[in-house]
């Protein structure tokens, strides 16, 4: 988080926050965005493109670009199996589905989409790609997911999943940028498209039911039957999003003690308490953002939240309230890797670069290694495909696992089934992931952990990505020697897109926004909390030395 907080942090949202939905969608079709300025040009970062029709940086124009250069990308390399399409809940969302639609058909895609309009999780696309390429070596579906995450209201995103079901490597994301930017520097001259009452009667797009396959999968990758017998209270907030026709769907059919707290859909998402900077943000991890459910934490055993796309997750406790995420991915694995005994014994568990050293500690004491990867979910596909991984975790919430036998689940962030397994491990243990984390690291010592955030211009970023092991000349962080200067990440040698130090008993790493002028610094403190904020400290003068030319 930023130093600066807004004095609405964690109340109730004003009408003055409330977007005037219909200009926003009315700039998504009226605004030209102008390729000569870079922040209205096509722009993949780790989670597809992102932008608003407010800065003319997410427009009718960018989505035709990105989706024909996706249909251009599917004939080069031979995908002719079905695309499943969904979307989430903001007003953005819905606009581009029309337009995805409309070039989608015009370019003869098999397209699946929601059988009553309706929203679709991204974990549920990665499900469904991957049930329908099981077993096919040819004629294999992909993926595209329109959803901006938990941004606020304004925002808009557009995200693609290859055959593997995950989020695109940078191989692929550089191609389809680089497609659609030239598609929209000649105006979408050559982009295929028809009118969307057309496009829905062609043969190529196909209603489809997501919800069945999914919830009658869960018992799959989660205990459901023992969250039943125990009977465990548990309180769901889909924050508005995507999920909120899943979860009665789940309930019926495994019979649980489970209560939607709120099935509210507003594209202004005026129920949200106001996030940390004073935006409003559908961020399950954010304190501020959820503040009514943590209010409720009494009322039930477990209660959890998802994002907009439900890809993320966030978990409050009766004992714990809100428990940061790096905690629960330690919780999680902690409890998994002692109560799936079908899971592959070599298998190892994936976590960033900027996740909690806890977890490496957890993993060591359960006799499996750690594969530490950089920022983005796509580093732990193949891994979860093929069981070299049992689990993969952000510092950011976002999670998946195999399933109960060890095969693959999703290769995309799960938010259902991470608060799913929150209400198994409080089933199975008789207490909740909060005393069960304390349990597990009594003795593992006591974590600080925090990000902030912190200005960098455009060229100042630039400087931080290309850092260097040997550009560092500092031998002493926070009073310890430095062990390890790091700019690609140990598991797989992949570049960090910044740097990261680490000591005995701490470490930062320091990553460039990829939409903000802002660089992120993630630190670790074993020692204390005083500590840590002097790890902070210096890193901040560490880079910012680095800065000063630009």
């Amino acid at each position: 988080m930023s130093e600066h907080l807004s004095p609405l942090a964690g109340t109730p949202a004003p009408e003055s926050l409330m977007a005037n939905i219909p200009r926003l969608v009315t700039e998504y079709f009226a605004l030209l965005p102008d390729p000569a300025i870079a922040s209205q040009r096509v722009a993949f970062g780790t989670s597809g493109h992102r932008g608003s029709s407010r800065s003319a940086s997410f427009t009718e124009a960018h989505i035709l670009a990105i989706t024909q250069a996706v249909c251009d990308h599917r004939r080069r390399v031979g995908i002719t199996g079905p695309l499943f399409l969904g979307m989430d809940t903001h007003a953005l969302s819905e606009a581009a589905f029309t337009t995805a639609i409309e070039v989608l058909a015009a370019n003869e895609v098999e397209t699946m989409i929601d059988q009553h309009l309706g929203y679709t999780p991204t974990p549920v696309i990665s499900h469904a790609i991957l049930a329908y390429n099981r077993g096919r070596d040819t004629g294999l579906a992909d993926g595209i997911v329109i959803s901006p995450s938990h941004n606020p209201p304004e925002d808009g995103g557009f995200k693609y999943n290859p055959p593997n079901g995950g989020p695109a490597d940078v191989d692929i994301t550089g191609a389809i940028e680089h497609r659609a930017n030239e598609y929209l520097a000649a105006r979408n001259a050559g982009v295929r498209r028809m009118d969307f009452g057309r496009a829905r009667r062609t043969a190529c797009i196909h209603l489809h039911d997501y919800v069945a396959p999914y919830v009658s999968d869960l018992a799959g990758v989660i205990d459901m039957a023992a969250i039943r017998a125990a009977g465990v209270r548990i309180g769901i907030d889909p924050l508005g999003g995507a999920a909120v026709a899943y979860w009665q769907p789940i309930m019926e059919r495994y019979a649980i003690d489970a209560t939607v707290v709120n099935a509210t859909i507003d594209p202004n998402f005026r129920f949200m308490s106001v996030d940390w900077d004073g935006k409003i943000r559908m961020d399950c991890s954010s304190p501020y953002a959820m503040a009514p459910l943590i209010a409720l934490q009494d009322r039930f055993d477990i209660a959890f939240a998802t994002d907009t796309d439900a890809d993320r997750h966030g978990i409050v406790t009766p004992t714990g309230g809100l428990m940061p995420p790096n905690q629960y991915l330690a919780a999680a694995i902690g409890y998994l890797c002692t109560h799936r005994p079908d899971w592959p014994a070599a298998a190892a568990i994936g976590k960033t670069a900027v996740s909690s050293a806890m977890i490496d500690r957890v993993v060591a004491r359960l006799g499996r290694r750690v594969t530490e990867v950089p920022v983005g979910f796509k580093w732990f596909s193949t891994g979860l495909i093929d069981g070299s991984l049992a689990f993969g975790g952000e510092e950011s919430a976002g999670a998946s696992f195999l399933r109960r036998d060890g095969s693959v689940w999703t290769t995309d962030k799960d938010g259902l089934i991470l608060g799913l397994l929150a209400a198994e491990l409080t089933a199975t243990t008789g207490i909740d992931p909060s005393r069960f984390y304390a349990g597990i690291t009594k003795d593992l010592g006591t974590s600080y952990y925090e990000r902030i955030d912190a200005p960098a211009s455009r060229a100042q970023k630039a400087i931080l990505a290309k850092l260097t092991p040997e550009s560092i000349d500092a031998t002493i962080l926070a009073g310890e020697t430095i062990i390890a200067k790091l700019n690609r990440a140990p598991g797989n040698g992949a570049p960090l897109g910044g740097i990261k130090l680490i000591t005995a008993n701490a470490w930062f790493a320091a990553r460039p926004s990829g939409t903000e002028d802002v660089y992120k610094i993630y630190a670790e403190s074993f020692v204390s909390a005083a500590h840590l904020k002097q790890v902070q400290d210096e890193a901040q003068t560490l880079i910012g030395r680095f800065f000063e030319p630009a």
